[in-house]
C-alpha cells in the first residue's frame, strides 16, 4: 500500500484551496484507493496487499472477540476521522475502536469527530513514514487516546498513548516474542502477540 502525496494547487491568493473537491474527484477516478488529506496534502494509497488484508482481518477478529464490537464500542475498518490540525484534513485509519454512538458524531465530509475514537490502528506498507510520523502528529493533535502501528518494515509493534499537541507523550516499541496488553480505556482487555500479529500481516512472496 504505497502512498504518494499530491501537491496542493497554487491558485490566486484570494481563492481558498478546495482539497475536498479534489479528493472527491480522485475517489471517483480511483475506486478502491484510499484518499486522505494529511497536513494539507492529498495522499492516495493503493488497495491493500494480501498480507495487509489478512493481518487486518485477524486483528479485527481479535478486537471483536474481546467484546469491542458490541455494547459501548464498535470495531470499524476504514472509517473517516476528521482532523483538527487543518481546515480540510482527514484520515482513514485501517482499523478503529469507536464509541457505539459514533454515527451521531459524524462531522465534515462524512468523517467522524475524533472525540468518538478510543483507538486507531495502522498496518504499514510502502509509505511507512506516513504511519510512523505524519499520522503520529495528526492522531496526537486529534487527541485519539491510543494509536497502534503494525510496523511491517522494521518488524515491530508500536503502542502510543497520552496524546499531546504534536504526537504522543508515551511511545512503546515491542519486538517479536512480546505480548502487549493495550490500555483498558479502549473498552476491554486486549492482549496482542507481536509475533502472531506480524506473521499474520507479512507480505506474501509471489510464486514464480
Amino acid at each position: 500500500m504505497s502512498a504518494a502525496a499530491v501537491e496542493r494547487p497554487h491558485g490566486p491568493a484570494h481563492e481558498p484551496p478546495m482539497l475536498l473537491e479534489q479528493a472527491d474527484r480522485l475517489m471517483e477516478q480511483l475506486p478502491g484507493y484510499r484518499v486522505e488529506i494529511l497536513g494539507g496534502d492529498l495522499t492516495v494509497t493503493p488497495p491493500s496487499d494480501f498480507g495487509h488484508a489478512k493481518g487486518l482481518s485477524s486483528l479485527r477478529d481479535t478486537f471483536a472477540s474481546a467484546g469491542l464490537n458490541r455494547g459501548e464500542t464498535l470495531v470499524l475498518e476504514a472509517v473517516g476521522l476528521w482532523l483538527p490540525d487543518g481546515p480540510e484534513n482527514f484520515a482513514i485509519p485501517d482499523l478503529a475502536v469507536v464509541d457505539a454512538d459514533a454515527e451521531e458524531h459524524v462531522a465534515e465530509y462524512e468523517c467522524v469527530d475524533p472525540a468518538a475514537f478510543r483507538m486507531v490502528l495502522e498496518i504499514t506498507s510502502g509509505n511507512y513514514a506516513n504511519d510512523l510520523r505524519t499520522k503520529v502528529a495528526a492522531y496526537g493533535a486529534a487527541k485519539v487516546p491510543v494509536y497502534v502501528i503494525v510496523d511491517r518494515k522494521h518488524e515491530r509493534l508500536h503502542v502510543l498513548t497520552e496524546p499531546i499537541e504534536d504526537g504522543y507523550a508515551m511511545h512503546h516499541i515491542h519486538v517479536p516474542g512480546a505480548k502487549v496488553t493495550l490500555p483498558e480505556s479502549i473498552g476491554a482487555e486486549v492482549t496482542l502477540d507481536v509475533t502472531q500479529v506480524l506473521d499474520d500481516s507479512r507480505r506474501i512472496t509471489p510464486r514464480r
